[in-house]
């Protein structure tokens, strides 16, 4: 005859909370979580308490925040703890949780049947890859016409670039929004004369757009040289080589 075990109850905590006049009133507890107002939070994990083990869990409701903690030993009975909130972000710096944004994707006259324009998948993905805020922004394929008159309307240069980015927050409170322009033809040419796939020049000239229409600048070689950075980090986690890299 096999004996039966007596069933374990696992033992409880038992807590003091003290309001603040200094009166006690006494609970059991498994665990204890202390909520802050802004959606950080700490929880006492009493689970091991009768093996005098007590954990903590640092949490945030903000799915764009890791929580973390920060303990400061100020005696050798006692410690400070401090729940800390940082973004969450990717190895580019974006954030893990992507921004929302609203995109309007432009095929401009006789564009339409073009090849090699990417997809409006393609494009929401190489747009999302190097947002850093929420935005509503426009990208737009256009032939050399369209493409010299908006360059040498609004920068006074009679050619067509590859890219025109047009940022429209005035300052950094404003939302993100903005159109990036790409002169197909012009961009075909660059990817030929460089080696290119036509594929990975459209990604990284979005890219740059996207980064134009949050501010980022290239004017002077610390900036150039910041955005290059951030745009060869982004380029790879995308799959894509490095643009800068001269074959």
């Amino acid at each position: 005859m096999t004996k039966k075990h007596p069933k374990t109850t696992p033992q409880t905590a038992s807590l003091v909370l003290f309001d603040s006049n200094g009166r006690a009133r006494k609970a059991s507890a498994h665990a204890l979580r202390i909520q802050l107002a802004d959606g950080r939070s700490l929880t006492l994990d009493l689970s091991q308490a009768g093996d005098g083990v007590v954990a903590l869990l640092a949490e945030h409701t903000d799915t764009h925040q890791q929580a973390g903690l920060l303990v400061r030993p100020d005696n050798a009975d006692a410690l400070s703890v401090a729940v800390t909130a940082t973004p969450i972000v990717t190895t580019t710096g974006t954030p893990a949780t992507p921004p929302e944004f609203e995109l309007d994707v432009q095929i401009g006259d006789g564009m339409a049947k073009r090849e090699g324009l990417p997809s409006r998948k393609q494009i929401q993905k190489w747009v999302k890859s190097a947002l850093y805020a929420d935005a509503a922004l426009t990208v737009r394929f256009v032939d050399e016409e369209e493409g010299r008159t908006l360059n040498r309307t609004y920068r006074g240069k009679d050619y067509a670039t590859n890219v025109l980015t047009f940022a429209y927050a005035e300052n950094a409170d404003d939302p993100v929004s903005g159109d990036i322009v790409l002169c197909c033809p012009v961009v075909e040419a660059e990817a030929r004369e460089q080696k290119k796939a036509l594929e990975a020049h459209y990604a990284h000239l979005i890219v740059h757009g996207v980064l134009h229409a949050q501010g980022y600048e290239h004017d002077d070689d610390a900036e150039a040289e910041e955005m290059e950075a951030i745009e060869t980090e982004t380029m790879q986690a995308l799959g894509y080589p490095d643009p800068y890299q001269v074959k």
